[in-house]
């Protein structure tokens, strides 16, 4: 069975785009795979956010992740936070990784920006995230686009690695959703749906209401020309709104567009789907949110099962590198 490692931050509610790009996919996933998932508050601290609000976030986060079918029976659910080895094996592979390998990370160029003071952490966060793979011997990872160049980072450390110290981890592969992976925003189609960016009309919240989600897709940028088609370089607002509706029934965006003549139509029937796909997950969030206690009892559980894994790999590591274990 193949093992497969995903994570996701604590650094704000969770969109459709998490949603349908990563997460309905790890459902999924835990069928067929052996899967740990795990909300990765470390690299959350590349942010300026308020401890109280990290705290809340990471089992805020928790909570939607079980509510929205990750089952703790089936895959291995925890927080990054909890299991040691993954600091410790950053350092490791740091002193593999290569400054100029860093400077030339697409993400950290773009967020860091013009800024004068960039936080350290900021600049090696994708060797903590190469930490987070190489430490469960994951053969496949589930990606967006845009971190696709941290997972080649991912591969070339650990062969570097391999080939210096002879063979100590498993080097992984990306594997892509075909459907819904990249879902952009509602009012700026040519970038995607973002915690990040401040779009109020052009993000949906898994957990908003169905008033906010009708208001929402109602005022969704589209085109002039009245046309209903999937074209995503010539209607890219229309075809994700078609990509949306495809994720929501699991059909071809396209197939769905020769079905409307309307561009009301249309966005009606998507927000209908919409509010109805995310029913059950909302009403499940309430369920857990209610019972913190219960959700720490899971996030413990699920910490126990990593280590055993994650402090096998560290242990191999760091003898491979000649540090000395303890007696």
């Amino acid at each position: 069975m193949a093992r497969v490692l995903s994570g996701i931050q604590p650094s704000g509610d969770l969109h459709l785009g998490n949603y349908f790009g990563a997460v309905r996919n790890w459902v999924s996933d835990q069928e067929r795979t052996d899967a740990f998932f795990c909300v990765v508050d470390l690299h959350a601290l590349t942010q300026s956010l308020d401890p109280e609000d990290l705290r809340r976030q990471s089992l805020d986060l928790a909570c939607v992740l079980l509510a929205a079918g990750i089952d703790p029976e089936k895959c291995t659910l925890f927080l990054q936070s909890h299991v040691p080895s993954h600091q410790q094996l950053a350092w490791i592979l740091e002193c593999s990784a290569t400054f100029g390998e860093l400077k030339r990370m697409t993400q950290f160029k773009d967020k860091a920006g013009d800024q004068e003071a960039v936080r350290v952490g900021l600049f090696t966060y994708p060797v903590l995230m190469a930490a987070d793979i190489l430490l469960y011997d994951a053969n496949e990872v589930p990606v967006g686009d845009d971190q696709r160049q941290h997972l080649e980072l991912t591969r070339e450390i650990a062969n570097r690695f391999n080939n210096r110290y002879g063979q100590t981890f498993v080097v992984p592969t990306a594997t892509i959703p075909k459907v819904g992976a990249r879902v952009m925003d509602l009012q700026h189609p040519e970038r995607k749906m973002s915690k990040s960016v401040n779009s109020p009309l052009g993000t949906i919240g898994i957990l908003d209401k169905p008033v906010e989600i009708e208001k929402k897709i109602k005022k969704a940028v589209t085109d002039n020309d009245g046309i209903v088609s999937f074209d995503v370089e010539a209607k890219p607002g229309l075809a994700n709104l078609l990509t949306l509706f495809g994720a929501c029934l699991g059909e071809d965006p396209e197939e769905i567009s020769k079905r409307y003549e309307r561009y009301g139509d249309l966005k009606k029937d998507v927000a209908e789907a919409l509010i109805e796909s995310l029913r059950p997950l909302q009403e499940r969030y309430q369920t857990f949110s209610a019972d913190i206690p219960e959700v720490l009892r899971i996030l413990h559980h699920g910490a126990l099962k990593a280590r055993e894994v994650a402090e096998v790999t560290y242990q191999r590591a760091a003898d491979a590198v000649g540090l000395v274990s303890e007696a």
